[in-house]
């Protein structure tokens, strides 16, 4: 038997107890190109350290998109991207470097209804969590109800401290849902505790002038847009609904279909 042989025994058991599999399953491999290429000790290290964390890296990936509970097809590839004016084009791009979320940054999507505003956050978040970024979406009726639960269990602290290990939390159509007073206090709470500490991204169909539908209060509504657009990028897009563009074009192509006169045989 070679010497070789229970070296690698021993290092692939070496590796499976410290957890390694990529380093287990590439060593061998990554050993022999090294001895080609006449690497040295550190570089084959290096190597093998370096597939290791990669594959790490997307494991990890894969866990925060399944954790985000974003909604996976509303993603940066099916945008729409045309229909936007310039300036919108150029906001996104700079949100897409995620450093709005180490200044704890907002962002506030404003528009009709079906002009794109949850995907384009949608996307937005799937990208950053490409980055490294953990993201967590959910519709604000949903998010709503969750943090009323937790209050009337008394544990709302202890929720609102899970949700801050996400950079970013998507609030989604939050102009729709008209609150309770309980309901409103809840909400006040999460963006209080998220001010200065964790980025929130929001839809609305509604403009500022309008939230107090949702806040019930004047106080209280001015509060929460002043913690909101203290450290915030507004993203105006009050474009045609895509959807209703999507309905018009289906419903041409139809007609266009049916009156065109067929070939005779």
């Amino acid at each position: 038997m070679s010497r070789a042989a229970p070296l690698k025994t021993e290092l692939t058991q070496v590796l499976k107890d410290l957890r390694l599999p990529t380093m287990r399953a590439c060593y061998a491999e990554a050993a022999d190109q090294a001895r080609q290429e006449d690497l040295p000790y550190e570089g084959y290290l290096l190597e093998v350290a370096r597939r290791e964390s990669e594959t790490r890296r997307q494991h990890r990936i894969q866990r925060y998109l399944r954790q985000s509970k974003l909604p996976l097809e509303k993603n940066w590839q099916t945008l729409e991207r045309a229909r936007w004016p310039k300036k919108l084009q150029a906001q996104l791009t700079t949100l897409l470097d995620g450093s709005f979320l180490d200044r704890c940054e907002n962002v506030l999507a404003f528009g009709n209804p079906g002009a794109g505003k949850t995907h384009v956050l949608c996307a937005l978040g799937q990208e950053l969590i490409h980055q490294d970024r953990q993201i967590l979406f959910m519709p604000c009726n949903l998010l709503v109800q969750e943090l009323l639960l937790a209050k009337r269990e008394l544990t709302l602290p202890r929720l609102l401290k899970r949700w801050s290990k996400y950079d970013g939390l998507i609030l989604d159509d939050i102009g729709y849902v008209q609150h309770s007073r309980e309901e409103m206090e809840v909400l006040f709470a999460l963006l209080a505790h998220r001010y200065e500490r964790g980025s929130v991204l929001i839809t609305s169909n509604l403009p500022f002038s309008q939230w107090e539908t949702i806040f019930k209060d004047p106080m209280t509504t001015a509060a929460a847009i002043d913690r909101l657009v203290h450290h915030c990028v507004i993203l105006e897009m009050n474009l045609p609904s895509y959807r209703l563009e999507q309905s018009k074009k289906k419903k041409k192509a139809t007609t266009t279909t049916n009156t065109t006169p067929k070939k005779s045989t």
